[in-house]
């Protein structure tokens, strides 16, 4: 079966999801989007308000700034990249994602990364690092590097909220972050 036939139908099992307490609030599953075939995928935290109307990750003012890095360091939009969270519901009042809510999604995300089978995978701030790292180091420590993770290689980077609250270190550092998945990636230009 196809990666994108087998992404449909876990989509559809995601959209019915009650594993955890966000299924009761939402208003519908944020499972993913992008290429099936990508070889770099972004890993996010959780969606938020407008991610959870519109159904798609990083739509809202993080995700427009996410869309500008990809096009002026990659130089590909969107479309090229599959785009997930480590949750697929909006947690109340954009609260942090909990650990059993993170523990009821992981299977989701790790047959979202197994199908795709991207080259390599950027995190997008704390919680996406600390979930497929392993890790309980935070990403102002581990960010700069990149990491093996089975096949693929781990790029952290922030949050574009973050950059978007911090300003101009945070988002230089987030480029260079997105070179580096470039280079490992063999992309030219």
């Amino acid at each position: 079966m196809a990666p994108g036939t087998e992404l449909a139908e876990l989509a559809r099992e995601a959209s019915g999801c009650v594993r955890c307490p966000l299924s009761a609030h939402r208003t519908q599953v944020v499972f993913g989007v992008g290429d099936p075939h990508a070889d770099l995928m972004f890993v996010g935290e959780a969606p938020g308000r407008d991610e959870d109307l519109q159904g798609e990750p990083f739509v809202g003012r993080s995700g427009k700034l996410l869309d500008r890095l990809i096009l002026e360091e990659l130089g590909v939009d969107r479309s090229r990249c599959y785009i997930a969270n480590v949750v697929k519901c909006r947690p109340p009042d954009n609260r942090d994602p909990k650990p059993d809510e993170i523990a009821a999604c992981r299977p989701y995300l790790s047959a979202q990364i197994e199908l795709i089978s991207p080259t390599v995978v950027v995190t997008l701030g704390n919680f996406a690092t600390k979930l497929l790292l392993g890790t309980d180091r935070g990403i102002t420590s581990v960010r700069g590097l990149s990491y093996p993770m089975g096949e693929r290689q781990l790029v952290p980077t922030y949050h574009p909220a973050a950059a978007l609250r911090s300003g101009g270190v945070v988002v230089a550092e987030m480029r260079a972050d997105l070179i580096r998945a470039k280079q490992l990636l063999g992309w030219s230009g």
